[in-house]
């Protein structure tokens, strides 16, 4: 692949190490440059695109494939040349069915400059909303065999998303997982666990693979501490940073629509700190 540069190949492997070294670390959702700039700033290794952030930004609901690849990778390219730090991209099932259809995705996101991309089992149809099990792996292997074969190490999640689909079958989950980190996948996601009792089960079921957690979720306030103590090797926190930017936004036009007030403008990031964030 030619469109590897020497930057790319750092973010890369700098990524991978993160995934190797002792103890837990954090990946920061952004998505857009100015996001990536602002957790740049806050001293966080790596970054991580949101398909949610994405695609409230434009206007757009979550989950229901209303994003396209093109989009997506647009947006992904975005964020890398906005921070030296390695990025990973969150994109979805890959925008497709079929396994060679994933397996490209994965090329496209390599060629984007990213260090690292995520597939998931989710069909983004509401009428049968998880992949079969032989087809998800199925998919994922084709993933795999595409990223394994790129000059740089790409780092590739495997996500398993019937938790969050209204399934509770915490064993065909871990199944899953196991079979994800089997076929060589570098890390693997399972978004909404709801008990450490559960993420437990998780990580020793697919060690030694690295396993991320996301936090941001009502309900579901681990610490660090208490995740890096069962052996949790990433922490995301998908779209909560844009939500919790938009609730800030909503409780200030709120303010302004129904009480005529502007107290919200004493509270709000003065312009001179992002003029230095962006500079």
């Amino acid at each position: 692949m030619s469109t590897i540069n020497t930057s790319q190949q750092q973010k890369a492997e700098t990524f991978k190490l993160l995934h190797q070294r002792s103890g837990l670390f954090v990946v920061a959702n952004a998505w857009d440059a100015g996001s990536a700039k602002t957790l740049t700033s806050l001293g966080f290794e790596a970054i991580a695109t949101t398909s949610a952030g994405l695609a409230f930004s434009m206007g757009r609901v979550d989950g229901e494939g209303l994003v396209s690849r093109e989009e997506t990778l647009l947006n992904a390219r975005s964020v890398v040349e906005a921070t030296h730090l390695p990025v990973s991209a969150d994109l979805e099932n890959c925008f497709g069915d079929d396994p060679e259809f994933c397996a490209e995705t994965i090329l496209m996101a390599a060629k984007a400059g990213l260090a690292g991309g995520s597939i998931e089992d989710a069909t983004g149809n509401p009428a049968g909303p998880i992949y079969c099990f032989e087809h998800a792996l199925a998919r994922v292997k084709a993933a795999v065999a595409t990223a394994k074969s790129l000059p740089i190490p790409f780092t590739l999640t495997a996500r398993a998303e019937n938790l969050i689909h209204g399934s509770t079958d915490l064993k065909d989950t871990i199944r899953r997982l196991e079979a994800f980190a089997e076929a060589g996948a570098d890390v693997v996601f399972a978004p909404g666990f709801k008990t450490i009792e559960d993420i437990t089960a998780a990580v020793k079921a697919v060690a030694p693979c690295p396993i991320n957690v996301v936090m941001g979720i009502p309900n579901t306030n681990f610490s660090l501490n208490m995740l890096a103590d069962i052996g949790v090797k990433r922490v995301s926190v998908g779209g909560a940073f844009f939500r919790a930017a938009y609730s800030s936004f909503l409780t200030a036009a709120e303010e302004v629509r129904q009480h005529g007030t502007f107290g919200f403008g004493n509270m709000a990031t003065p312009t001179t700190e992002l003029n230095k964030i962006f500079k």
